[in-house]
């Protein structure tokens, strides 16, 4: 008689779970806030629909933009039916994990699954979010400077909170360099990134349409952000002038960068809605213009992002 073989342990299906998982934690999230869910919804029935229509197409625009703004942070060409899908994907993981971190971590796979070594793509990367937030600073800048009074900057902080704040980001920064300089494993392994990160930018500006496309989709991102949210202040009736609004968005989303909240959820309301009132809106007006922008460009992508999340994972896309 022959021993009864072993009973073969079933595999877990590891990308079967991945492909699940964001709709789960949409659906976590959604049930955390149902509330600010609920009261956007509201206000959104009372909107004109002309302008909500066009904040629609101004988030679906962030899309293009960021795919556009990532091939030009690579040399190498990535193809851009999956590159613009794994951005729409990206945006529902960034919702769904710490600021930046969800984004980051899809388009780190998907440049691997392209074949971009970790070293070049976690270059691109660096380079992608480094002109992303020079593009958001100067644009602010530039704007502040041809529209001088569009903020009352008095009521953005309460008073002798600018110099503890200002201490605490230098000391930051020092602990960070003096890290960088005392630890001999750390100092190489940022060495061997900066050397990499220089090269890649290099190569990157050495082909004027990357170049282009890298400064132009930064550029284009933050600017259709802020006119999804002026379009929606116009069809509920916010009265500050649109430029004004514009102002406000862009100052509120680089004051939030500092917190490590899920896609800003609940960071990015609170300061949109005091830039908004420091802009000259009402704060009644202001509230309700956040939470319809925060439910057309946050919410209703999600679910559709995280089923193409879902999908790109089960495709070997990412």
């Amino acid at each position: 008689m022959t021993a009864a073989s072993p009973p073969r342990r079933r595999r877990l299906p590891v990308r079967q779970v991945l492909c699940l998982l964001p709709l789960v934690l949409v659906a976590v999230v959604a049930v955390r806030h149902r509330h600010v869910l609920a009261e956007g919804f509201g206000h959104l029935r009372t909107a004109q629909w002309p302008w909500l229509v066009a904040a629609a197409g101004a988030t679906c625009l962030t899309w293009v933009a960021a795919a556009v703004t990532r091939q030009g942070a690579v040399v190498q060409r990535l193809p851009r039916l999956r590159l613009l899908a794994t951005q729409f994907a990206a945006g529902a993981a960034n919702h769904l994990l710490p600021t930046g971190l969800g984004a980051s971590a899809v388009n780190l796979r998907f440049m691997a699954v392209c074949g971009v070594p970790l070293a070049r793509s976690s270059a691109a990367l660096a380079l992608y979010l480094l002109a992303e937030g020079i593009a958001r600073v100067g644009l602010l800048a530039a704007l502040l400077l041809a529209f001088p009074g569009a903020l009352r900057l008095g009521t953005l902080l309460p008073d002798g909170a600018l110099g503890p704040l200002l201490a605490a980001l230098g000391a930051a920064a020092l602990l960070a360099v003096a890290a960088v300089f005392l630890v001999r494993r750390l100092r190489s392994a940022v060495g061997s990134f900066l050397r990499t990160a220089l090269g890649e930018a290099r190569s990157v500006h050495a082909r004027p349409a990357r170049a282009l496309a890298l400064w132009g989709g930064s550029l284009a991102f933050p600017a259709l952000q802020a006119a999804g949210l002026a379009a929606v202040g116009r069809a509920l009736g916010l009265p500050v002038p649109p430029a004004h609004m514009v102002v406000a968005y862009l100052a509120a989303t680089v004051a939030v960068a500092l917190v490590p909240t899920p896609g800003g959820i609940g960071s990015v309301e609170a300061a949109l809605i005091v830039a908004l009132v420091a802009a000259g809106g009402p704060v009644a007006v202001a509230t309700a213009v956040v939470l319809a922008y925060r439910v057309i460009t946050v919410w209703l992508p999600l679910v559709p992002g995280a089923l193409t999340l879902g999908a790109l994972v089960r495709l070997k896309v990412i």
